[in-house]
């Protein structure tokens, strides 16, 4: 089964230096696990004015993974842990028994230059887990246009540059695959598909969806499928998440 969140229906929120639309409503008074998809209760689009950004705030228990799209974004935490993360760098932070963390637009207001990030939060399956930081550059292993898994718990996924996460069940993938050329990606009881850049076109089980930049699908019980990018437009980027569990249910 298919579900498409079109871009227009996301759920958004702003202010004066951020815009942020979100694939599960995230700000707010809302019920993050009832809004969730498999194990993901969190998939924001933000765009981040020069010189702003979230001065220090605290998470507790929950994998949050971080993926820039233009610009730069720097990083502290209560850690002693400082980065600064550009494209193709995908930052990974447990926020384990607790962590203060800033997270601001590395360009100045002079400098005018916005930052976009995607974030993503997935709950862990272990509470009070010391808190940790680490950023992950799949800038070279993009450039294939095929499909890197970027961030896993699953022990299949046992790549030196995968950024482990504290969840057995999940694995994220990103790929800019080249115009006109298919992708495979790997069937499982749950998935999340978001269209950071471009246009693609989906099959899965004879059921095909035309998908644009914002758009969003959720996947349930589907097998392996195509995704297949614009042969004419501007180059995709796609981030999917493979579950193999949810809120629900989870397996033992």
């Amino acid at each position: 089964m298919i579900t498409v969140i079109a871009s227009g229906d996301r759920h958004h929120w702003s202010n004066e230096w951020l815009t942020s639309r979100q694939s599960f409503p995230g700000t707010g008074n809302y019920d993050l696990f009832g809004n969730a998809h498999g194990v993901l209760v969190m998939n924001n689009d933000d765009v981040v004015a020069p010189g702003e950004g979230l001065d220090a705030h605290q998470h507790q228990n929950m994998e949050i993974l971080t993926w820039v799209l233009d610009g730069a974004v720097v990083h502290h935490d209560s850690a002693g842990y400082t980065a600064t993360m550009r494209p193709g760098v995908l930052g990974r932070m447990t926020a384990g028994r607790g962590i203060i963390h800033s997270e601001r637009n590395a360009s100045t207001r002079s400098e005018r230059r916005p930052l976009r990030v995607v974030q993503m939060w997935v709950a862990p399956q272990t509470d009070g887990l010391p808190p940790s930081h680490s950023e992950h550059d799949f800038t070279e292993a993009l450039a294939s246009g095929e499909p890197v898994v970027v961030a896993s718990g699953r022990a299949e996924h046992t790549g030196p540059d995968v950024a482990r996460i504290e969840n057995r069940f999940a694995a994220l993938h990103i790929a800019r695959p080249h115009a006109g050329q298919p992708i495979t990606l790997p069937g499982a009881p749950f998935g999340h598909l978001y269209v950071a850049r471009g246009t693609v076109s989906i099959d899965v089980d004879g059921e095909h969806r035309e998908l644009s930049e914002g758009d969003a699908a959720r996947l349930t019980d589907s097998p392996n499928y195509q995704v297949i990018p614009d042969a004419g437009g501007a180059g995709a980027e796609i981030l999917f998440w493979e579950m193999h569990a949810s809120f629900d249910v989870v397996p033992s």
